[in-house]
């Protein structure tokens, strides 16, 4: 049995624009029902999600039948539990905070075997298929897709030398955190926030390197789509559930209110 590609991967590679969803629920059946969905990629977070070990690996198996590409966010760049996570099968990570060349090298290192790297070496493990795909320890290192956030204006200022760091597949913006930096936060969709933003991503695109990020407006997730970011995640499944459930809501006291008049 041979190594299956990344699609994502080979996809942001081209230039093809990757749809995403935020998935925080932290449970396998919420899962399931968002990656039968059809997005081309799912963020399984950890950082600001209830997840560990166990809860990813549910989700993991719920979304594989489903052909979108799973890529997760550890808590932190921690080399034990990226090792940990690439083992469970994750097809790439998307690392919060990196704050300099340095961080991004250790990322990298972390998501790569030795000699190249510092990743442990397992056995039967589920990325390998349990030791099924002969090729994978040839092939993990290419395949395992590393995207590096970059949260706070001074990540921002280096991103693009963050972005140029050998073995980085892309570059994360977090519109949030970096608006909670220049003392607004909150209001990550501002003006000020996404003039800071967008002048980085474009040198980032120019010199290929593919850009991504997470909006819950649809609008302009599009537009950056247009503009040219490669994979944009554009919302997350807690605040679908939340919004769903207050339109049925008050949907529902507004056809009782007039029922009542």
């Amino acid at each position: 049995m041979k190594m299956t590609p990344n699609a994502f991967l080979a996809a942001i590679r081209q230039g093809r624009p990757q749809i995403g969803l935020w998935v925080s629920l932290a449970n396998n059946y919420a899962a399931e029902v968002v990656a039968s969905a059809g997005y081309d990629w799912l963020l399984v977070d950890m950082e600001h999600a209830p997840s560990d070990m166990g809860t990813v690996l549910g989700q993991l198996q719920a979304i594989a039948p489903h052909g979108a590409t799973a890529i997760v966010r550890p808590p932190w760049n921690d080399t034990v539990m990226v090792k940990r996570l690439l083992d469970v099968g994750a097809s790439g990570l998307l690392f919060p905070m990196v704050q300099s060349v340095q961080e991004a090298q250790a990322a990298v290192a972390a998501c790569r075997y030795p000699p190249n790297g510092v990743r442990g070496v397992a056995g039967s493990i589920r990325a390998n298929n349990f030791g099924r795909i002969t090729d994978y320890y040839a092939k993990a290192d290419d395949q395992t897709a590393v995207i590096l956030q970059v949260e706070t204006q001074s990540a921002v200022a280096q991103s693009l030398e963050i972005g140029q760091v050998d073995g980085v597949d892309g570059v994360f913006f977090g519109p949030a955190d970096i608006a909670a930096d220049m003392g607004l936060l909150g209001k990550h969709m501002s003006d000020e926030v996404w003039n800071l933003i967008l002048p980085a991503a474009r040198k980032l695109m120019a010199a290929g390197i593919p850009v991504g990020t997470l909006v819950t407006d649809p609008a302009f997730a599009q537009k950056l789509l247009a503009d040219g970011f490669t994979f944009v995640a554009c919302g997350t499944d807690t605040n679908l559930l939340a919004k769903g459930a207050d339109a049925l809501l008050a949907q529902m006291r507004t056809a009782t209110r007039k029922e009542n008049t």
